[in-house]
């Protein structure tokens, strides 16, 4: 197996196991949501916390989930113009693409991510709502993490493209997979 097909399918899982985690956030988030729906209207009672979670929730499915979407091709694009391309002008679109964009913003959303975390850790950031989550840096954390992870499936795009350019393999349309 060539090495470049290695990295390839090492990226992959790295992207896949983003949509896992992104998944299975989104049932969390899904059943909180429920629970509070519950604890309002059944029980009269009403958990600050609770209800801050279910953004803190809905931010790990998002950002973890970009780099699934990349690596599955289903991030925003013009698909008219990309469709009707030729696999090796994909190839470069899809090269290109993250060389001279997605990886330079990524590498941005890192750096000042971190800083923007740690911020949040040294102020010992929480809600300023009573009863609501402390330790808001864990959240804020996610930014960078999620960049690093959206990293990672830029080079996956890189990895995959230059397979079709040097290898000459085609662009296959992956089957509808289930992620977890």
């Amino acid at each position: 197996m060539h090495w470049l097909v290695k990295v390839d399918k090492f990226l992959a899982g790295i992207a896949h196991g983003c949509g896992v985690v992104a998944t299975l956030t989104l049932i969390l988030m899904l059943s909180n949501v429920a629970l509070n729906v519950i604890m309002r209207y059944v029980f009269n009672d009403v958990s600050i916390g609770l209800q801050e979670l279910e953004w803190h929730l809905f931010s790990v499915c998002f950002l973890l989930g970009v780099p699934y979407a990349m690596r599955k091709d289903g991030h925003v694009r013009v698909d008219i113009i990309y469709e009707s391309c030729t696999d090796r002008v994909k190839a470069h679109i899809n090269l290109w693409g993250a060389l001279l964009l997605a990886i330079p913003i990524y590498l941005l959303i890192i750096y000042y991510g971190y800083f923007f975390a740690m911020e949040a850790y040294e102020l010992g950031e929480g809600s300023g709502d009573p009863g609501g989550l402390p330790y808001r840096w864990i959240v804020k954390s996610m930014i960078t993490i999620s960049g690093i992870f959206a990293l990672l499936g830029s080079l996956s795009m890189v990895s995959y493209a230059l397979r079709v350019l040097i290898l000459n393999e085609s662009y296959i349309k992956e089957e509808k997979e289930q992620i977890i």
